[in-house]
């Protein structure tokens, strides 16, 4: 990555400020909901890109606009519950189970007492 568009990105902290710098329109309602899903799922799509442009700062700009918005789409045809971006919602529809006998394991031995 160039050295001014890695600085640039580096002074971006919210999504609605990568949204806003790659000029991607957006409604503020799926982005109340889903702000942090979007900005994880596109980091995975910038991961999972076999090519990203290299010493060319405006195909990796267009590179990671065009992700960006592919992140943002999904949240604006789905739900997070259902796009399972976060472990808690990958973890059987967001319920774990925790069996009584490994309940039971985690405590403490407790003391035998005797009784008189």
């Amino acid at each position: 990555m160039t050295d001014t568009l890695a600085l640039q990105l580096r002074q971006l902290s919210s999504a609605e400020d990568f949204l806003q710098f790659f000029g991607v329109p957006h409604d503020l309602s799926v982005l109340n909901v889903s702000r942090l899903h979007i900005l994880k799922r596109f980091y995975q799509y910038i991961r999972q890109e076999p090519k990203l442009p290299e010493n060319n700062e405006q195909a990796l700009y267009q590179c990671y606009r065009a992700l960006l918005v592919k992140a943002y789409e999904d949240f604006v045809k789905s739900t997070p519950a259902q796009e399972k971006v976060f472990k808690v919602f990958q973890d059987v529809d967001g319920h774990q189970h925790v069996s009584l006998q490994s309940l039971k394991a985690s405590l403490p031995a407790r003391p035998q007492t005797t009784t008189a």
